[in-house]
Parts: C-alpha cells; structure tokens; sequence
C-alpha cells in the first residue's frame, strides 16, 4: 500500500543492549516521550491517571516546524516488559494506533515500533495543514527511527 493512503502501516525496529524491562520503563512514562520522539513535545497524564495502565489517558503536544498540534491518548496495551500501546485521537477523530514490544534477545532487547493510520478521509485532508507533512507515514518512519534510537541511547546508560 502506498505510503499515502489512509489505513497504512509503519513499522521500525532497534536492537539495543538494555533489557526489555528497562526499555520498558522507559518507554511507558509518557510524560518522558518528548526525550525520544523527535516530534513530540509534552505529553501529561489525564484525569486522575498517573502512569501506564490499559484506560490510563494521556494529553501530548507535539510540533514540527512552525506548526503545532495537541491529541488524546487512551493506553490500550499494558504489559510490562513485553507491550505498551495507546490509541490517538483528536476531539472525536481517530487518528492512529501505536505500539511498542520488547522481545529479549541474547544481548539485550529487541524493541519494535508500530504506528497504524486510523484517520477518516476528513482528517487526513486536513493533516497536512495541521502537522505540515503531506506524507504521514514517510515523517513517522523517519521519527520513529530517531525516536527508537533516543530511547536505546536512555536505556543504555541506565
């Protein structure tokens, strides 16, 4: 499927030499997501909700260039060690699924990184307009590629 329609698939994968626990940790502390994702800038807890768990919702602000947007969170994966995964949305739109795994590996970890496209024709005409990319999934495999080495650069040092 071309990288432009709506429903597609992005999928990114780090070795690293941090466990999958600590990976992890790292990972599921969306109040950190601004360290690793090139594109993010804040992302805080909702409602009473103060860490991961399936439900917990969570409100991020990322930029790209001069443009900036907000979204909603909702966690629908929560594993430690093994899955976090969250669901984004803008007011009543879908925007996109995301998902983390950790997989142990003989030295360390082998973290993948999936976002799935859930936008609606409405959204994804106006997406270039509020993001500044016309190519969604081309910008996320770039930044999620910078984001997967951010988080093995974090995890390393621990």
């Amino acid at each position: 499927m071309p990288s432009n329609q709506r429903h597609g698939t992005v999928h990114v994968q780090r070795t690293e030499s941090s466990t999958p626990q600590e990976a992890w940790n790292l990972l599921a502390d969306i109040t950190r997501m601004g360290e690793w994702s090139p594109e993010t800038t804040r992302a805080v807890w909702r409602r009473g909700d103060s860490g991961p768990m399936v439900g917990a919702r969570f409100k991020g602000t990322n930029q790209m260039g001069s443009k900036t947007w907000s979204y909603n969170g909702t966690v629908t994966a929560c594993e430690p060690g093994r899955r976090f995964a969250f669901h984004v949305s803008i007011g009543p739109f879908s925007v996109a699924d995301w998902a983390y795994d950790f997989e142990a590996t003989e030295d360390g970890c082998l973290v993948s990184e999936v976002w799935q496209d859930r936008r609606g024709a409405l959204v994804t005409g106006l997406s270039p307009f509020i993001t500044g990319t016309r190519d969604r999934a081309r910008r996320n495999k770039e930044t999620m590629t910078i984001t997967l080495e951010r988080l093995a650069a974090a995890a390393e040092s621990l």
